[in-house]
């Protein structure tokens, strides 16, 4: 059964840091891209971040600069670091996991497997 959980979210202050971490199972982690997603109330999902399983990255426009992404096959762990958090980065941060492993994507629909998602918060 494919599992992804996210743990990290939280309340922080505009300013302040948060790590997120998606722990995965169910499928060979080591072949498949794995991207974080956001949806804020009212509002579509958008693309945060993705690696592929060689370690290219991409980010969306709004995140580019502050946010990082990393895997760790070892452990089947994908993080987002988030620094400098403003309170336009509040939503439910969403892990997904992309059977096509050695490109990156933005679209949601390219993605096959999704979590359950993890509340961040940003106070002014």
């Amino acid at each position: 059964q494919v599992q992804l959980v996210e743990s990290g979210g939280g309340l922080v202050q505009a300013g302040g840091s948060l790590r997120l971490s998606c722990v995965s199972s169910g499928f060979s982690f080591n072949a498949y891209a794995m991207g974080w997603f956001r949806q804020a109330p009212g509002k579509e999902r958008e693309f945060v971040a993705a690696i592929s399983t060689w370690g290219g990255v991409r980010y969306g426009d709004s995140v580019q600069g502050r946010f990082t992404i990393s895997r760790d096959n070892a452990k089947k762990t994908v993080s987002l670091q988030m620094n400098s958090l403003k309170p336009k980065d509040t939503a439910v941060y969403y892990c997904a996991a992309r059977r096509l492993g050695s490109t990156t994507t933005s679209t949601a629909s390219d993605y096959d497997y999704w979590g359950q998602g993890t509340l961040v918060t940003v106070s002014s």
